[in-house]
């Protein structure tokens, strides 16, 4: 058992140490600050990543310094060839560890304190064109099953209303509200939306609850009731959803970057086209800030000026 440091004792910790550091990390995360297990293992990897470095470089946790974690910054950088966003979301987990160990006693100061993690870069968000998302729907034959009927419902409450994957594949049948073409999703942080189930989507998830997910079943194990089911009969992976839509975009003709969010851009995107309130789209998303929804703004603001440039007779650029 790894014990605090005294005044009296010395720093003894070895980079054999970081497993159970982590562990204790990851269990501070989900019991005290309630965190889901997707931003957990987003910090297992960080952590873990660091944790090779620092065995490489025999570098116990007691010996980590600034000096050293802006040499394992520079090497995530360079070696690693991160981008400059997932490199600050890396040092933002190093600094609450460290925090987390110092606050602890497990180290008498905390290296990263002063830790410059870089500022948040602001790309606007990808999105498809609503003739792009419409090619790829209808290239998808319902009537094509399990598998036909299956993915053309996933695609079509993706973009109908706007879901995260992971609220996708966990969805349940008693999430669906069919008197009120509603979902009950339980998003980031446990917390709970209403979401709109499009007339599209309705239909295409009715198809698919007839005529395909009856034929999964019989594949393999009973999955409870979740509704979205793989080849062998259980519950789809976000990685497999990843897959099936790309491998669906390729077919259509469409760009190799389509992507389960992709999806999520588009459908809040071309709502705020067509007028929808930007108050109603953060509902809609499950935002907890206004600001994070306003990214869209920026979006159709893009969108107008790259018609004005195709179309207004002093537009086109010089």
């Amino acid at each position: 058992m790894i014990q605090p440091l005294t005044a009296c004792s010395p720093p003894l910790l070895m980079s054999r140490d970081y497993p159970g550091l982590i562990d204790r990390f990851l269990l501070f995360l989900a019991a005290e600050r309630g965190l889901s297990a997707n931003y957990r293992l987003s910090v297992q990897r960080t952590l873990e990543r660091f944790a090779d470095w620092s065995a490489e470089h025999d570098l116990p946790p007691s010996a980590v310094s600034e000096p050293r974690l802006a040499e394992y910054h520079r090497w995530l950088r360079g070696e690693c060839g991160l981008a400059a966003s997932s490199c600050r979301v890396a040092m933002v987990h190093l600094r609450q560890f460290f925090r987390f160990l110092a606050r602890e006693k497990v180290l008498p100061a905390n290296p990263a304190a002063l830790l410059e993690c870089g500022r948040a870069g602001s790309p606007l968000p990808e999105t498809l064109r609503a003739d792009e998302v419409n090619t790829l729907l209808q290239s998808i034959d319902p009537a094509d099953l399990p598998y036909g009927a299956r993915d053309r419902a996933i695609l079509e409450m993706l973009y109908g209303s706007g879901l995260r994957v992971s609220e996708l594949v966990n969805l349940r049948a008693d999430q669906v509200d069919w008197e009120e073409n509603f979902l009950r999703i339980t998003g980031k942080g446990n917390k709970t939306r209403y979401v709109p189930l499009g007339g599209v989507a309705a239909k295409a998830l009715r198809s698919y609850l007839t005529h395909a997910r009856p034929r999964l079943l019989r594949n393999g194990r009973r999955p409870g009731n979740v509704l979205f089911l793989s080849n062998r009969g259980e519950q789809l992976t976000r990685d497999r959803i990843l897959q099936i839509i790309k491998e669906r975009a390729r077919a259509a003709g469409l760009p190799e970057n389509v992507y389960p969010h992709i999806l999520r851009h588009s459908f809040a995107t071309h709502l705020l086209e067509n007028g929808a309130d930007l108050r109603v789209i953060q509902d809609m998303l499950g935002h907890a800030s206004l600001s994070t929804t306003q990214v869209y703004t920026h979006v159709d603001q893009k969108r107008l000026v790259s018609l004005h440039q195709t179309f207004h007779p002093r537009g086109k650029k010089a």
